[in-house]
């Protein structure tokens, strides 16, 4: 295994990872805050699940996002 190469590809991925699931979070709350869904002072649940296929890899983070 290269772990040069490894590594840049593991980073690569994570940060798509990072910023598309920031967008996603950023466009769904100021949704729902502008249809009166959410008041932007809630804490939302928030759950990740990353799974790699080849290596039987499932991983699971938990937390709360902070509206106000």
């Amino acid at each position: 295994m290269n772990e040069d190469a490894f590594n840049a590809s593991l980073r690569k991925f994570l940060k798509k990872v990072g910023i598309t699931s920031q967008r996603e979070i950023e466009k769904a709350v100021r949704d729902a805050v502008a249809a009166g869904r959410l008041s932007g002072n809630e804490k939302l649940p928030a759950k990740m699940v990353l799974t790699v296929g080849g290596i039987n890899l499932s991983h699971e983070v938990t937390d709360e996002i902070e509206l106000g």
